[in-house]
């Protein structure tokens, strides 16, 4: 079985050295000494959810906390190409179900998205609250994956803002895929007719709307901005579930998984 991760937030982390003893206290620490029950000769994970990974064997434990002694210290590297989630807001907690999944699966950063025809609304405080949940989400599904990183989460972009982070994406080379039930092209079909260009790519970028569709305008837009329409088969997919598919096709033509 592996080891259980918990994040340890002092930056410190990486400044650590094989034989150091470290705390972990706060809400991580009672979550392992009182939630999780973890004593005395185990072993667990640190990281700081910038890739810096500690293996660390436990010396004490108690409600608070631990007592650690670092055993092992690993760096991982960023992995290329890149994985974005642009996620429109959806109502019943889709999107939030498809941050979570695309987290676990391996998502380097994701992007609220205000569609025009998003029911769900962020603006003023909902829009801190709302990305704040999605932070909360994003270091469940990371620490659950056992990954070092933590993806971000970025300010919330209505589609005028959208359209611009599109085309300094596709200047940069960057693929953008906008998921859509009417695109002619299969994803996998492109992935098999060049399997370099999403190889080689500095970043490839996953665009799922609401559940109500992207609108016509704001489809053309995007296409004009670069992104590229991709079919996922011939069913229908929910929004909470769209990413999921093309972000596991993409990770495995890009050697990620």
């Amino acid at each position: 079985m592996t080891r259980p991760v918990f994040f340890f937030e002092d930056r410190g982390l990486v400044e650590a050295a094989p034989g150091d003893i470290v705390s972990l206290d706060g809400d991580e620490g009672r979550h392992a000494g009182a939630v999780k029950r973890i004593g005395a000769g185990e072993e667990i994970d640190l990281v700081d959810g910038r890739g810096t990974r500690a293996v660390c064997a436990v010396l004490a434990a108690d409600p608070k906390g631990l007592s650690l002694r670092v055993l092992r210290l690993d760096r991982e590297p960023g992995v290329e190409p890149r994985l974005l989630l642009v996620q429109a807001l959806a109502k019943g907690g889709r999107d939030e179900q498809a941050i979570e999944t695309c987290t676990e699966i391996g998502i380097d950063e994701v992007i609220p998205w205000q569609s025009d025809r998003a029911i769900v609304r962020w603006s003023g405080p909902k829009a801190v609250k709302g990305r704040a949940k999605w932070v909360s989400v994003v270091r469940a599904a990371a620490k659950q994956a056992r990954r070092a990183f933590i993806p971000e989460v970025a300010e919330v972009l209505d589609t005028k803002a959208l359209l611009a982070f599109v085309r300094d994406a596709t200047d940069s080379g960057s693929l953008v895929l906008l998921c859509h039930e009417e695109a002619r092209a299969p994803l996998t079909g492109l992935i098999a007719s060049d399997p370099d260009r999403f190889r080689d790519a500095p970043s490839l970028v996953v665009l799922v709307g609401p559940e109500g569709g992207v609108s016509p305008k704001e489809t053309a837009d995007l296409v004009e901005a670069g992104a590229i329409l991709i079919g996922l088969g011939g069913n229908v997919l929910r929004s909470s579930t769209a990413g999921a598919v093309c972000v596991t096709l993409l990770a495995a033509a890009a050697s990620r998984i």
